[in-house]
């Protein structure tokens, strides 16, 4: 079978009556929930640092960078905004293959629509598109692409970032699967750079070379229309024994949108688990860090090999520290922007619980699950037991949750009515006739030096 003309057939012909009423409502949490990380991210010194490296070579400022006064060209847009949907950890994950897709696909989607006038159905439509193509790739080279420490949001994110924004440019099938070709051999990113700004940046870079690969493929520039499964092709490249029936079984019928989930934490989804189990444990006993002796988890070995840093330095490598993780959970009650921050990973009560916490792989566990046990100084032992964690398929944020995050994440850096008014176009994107309207409605009023630090 040749998957990727299937798959490019699939997007190029697909239109927006064939999306079922829950997905596209899907879409729509997916894009407020991108739009508030973006919101919340885009005043990292990460964001600062690139714009600063990069603006000299930028070419016309066309596009938003969400939740900042200033425009760039669509390349560096999709790049900027991938890089600032990222950087606090708090974007949604798709439970089959842990790939973070609003990112790289929306990012390039929103650069794509201050481009070419598009209308808000047009707009989800693609995003839609775009999520099942990078989800399925993902689902075929899952669990081992990943295990062998390539980046899969980055790697596989591009395919849905060309394919969104491919379909925006109206692709036909024999363009869209140039597309795909070129965002494969473009795809890329490591798992070694977890706690770097090169960790976000990788989502970034699947976004603006997931635009590249389209606007490419528009140009008419050929690429191998094979790049998925031929024998050098990115599945078998990728992965020892890819899935090749994933990319295309059931496509219309089955939507990856319907395993996306949502993190009310910003860090690593693995570590979710954890943080429930310490929250109830300390509500449940009233716990004080004084009162804890040793504090003992158990988790999946992948999960523990992803968040294993036992002696993080940076809020960076904080988000990605089970030790870090289970100590704030436990001494400050919450885990929220502040509690992954420089500050607090370097405070000396979170310093001395983290050297209690041990961390143990145990593969009867699902990767998002944990056991946290608990030793009281008195001699007693506690524990809890978490399968499923606050956001996950089987507990999921509702809509009010969702918005009540992005309130939370747009802060300071908006007038109530503003914040209120970017909700409001989230959830009627699909009746708006230029979809460019909500993401320039991100826009503050106005930037100052305080809200531009609040984050830091």
């Amino acid at each position: 079978m040749n998957e990727t003309r299937i798959l490019a057939r699939f997007i190029s012909d697909s239109r927006w009556s064939d999306i079922p009423q829950t997905i596209r409502h899907e879409a729509k949490r997916a894009l407020l929930n991108g739009l508030g990380c973006a919101i919340g991210g885009c005043q990292d010194q990460t964001v600062d640092r690139a714009l600063a490296a990069l603006t000299p070579f930028s070419g016309p400022r066309n596009a938003t960078l969400v939740g900042l006064r200033e425009k760039r060209d669509i390349l560096n847009a999709a790049l900027v905004n991938g890089l600032s949907s990222n950087i606090l950890d708090f974007d949604d994950t798709h439970m089959k293959s842990i790939i973070h897709p609003t990112v790289p696909i929306a990012a390039a989607a929103w650069a794509m629509a201050e481009h070419r006038a598009v209308s808000g159905a047009e707009l989800l439509h693609a995003f839609v598109l775009g999520v099942e193509a990078a989800c399925r790739v993902g689902n075929s080279v899952s669990p081992e692409h990943y295990a062998a420490g390539w980046h899969i949001t980055a790697t596989c994110g591009v395919f849905g970032a060309a394919a969104a924004a491919g379909k925006l440019l109206g692709l036909n099938e024999r363009t869209m699967a140039s597309a795909m070709g070129i965002a494969a051999t473009q795809a890329s990113g490591l798992t070694a750079m977890m706690g770097s700004m090169c960790k976000s940046y990788n989502m970034g870079h699947a976004a603006s070379s997931g635009l590249t690969a389209a606007l490419l493929a528009k140009g008419n520039f050929t690429s191998s229309d094979q790049a998925l499964e031929a024998p050098r092709g990115f599945c078998h490249v990728l992965a020892h024994e890819p899935r090749l029936e994933e990319l295309t079984a059931r496509l219309g019928e089955t939507w990856e949108l319907a395993w996306n989930a949502y993190k009310p934490y910003p860090c690593g989804i693995v570590l979710h688990a954890v943080i429930d189990g310490c929250l109830e444990l300390r509500e449940k006993y009233a716990l004080t860090s004084e009162r804890v002796q040793r504090i003992d988890i158990r988790m999946h070995p992948l999960a523990l090999e992803l968040a294993g840093k036992a002696a993080p330095t940076t809020g960076l490598e904080g988000k990605l520290s089970v030790y870090h993780a289970a100590a704030i959970a436990l001494i400050r009650g919450k885990a929220g922007v502040p509690e992954f921050s420089d500050k607090c990973v370097r405070e000396a009560g979170v310093l001395a619980l983290r050297g209690k916490v041990r961390a143990t792989s145990d593969e009867t566990l699902h990767e998002a699950a944990a056991i946290v046990r608990i030793e009281l100084q008195d001699g007693r032992c506690i524990e809890c037991d978490v399968p499923h964690a606050t956001g996950s398929l089987e507990r999921p944020m509702s809509d009010a949750d969702l918005e009540a995050k992005f309130l939370q994440l747009a802060g300071d850096r908006y007038p109530a009515a503003q914040a209120s008014e970017i909700v409001r176009l989230a959830w009627s994107l699909e009746t708006l006739n230029d979809a460019s309207t909500l993401i320039r409605a991100t826009v503050p009023e106005l930037e100052t030096k305080e809200n531009k630090n609040a984050l830091r």
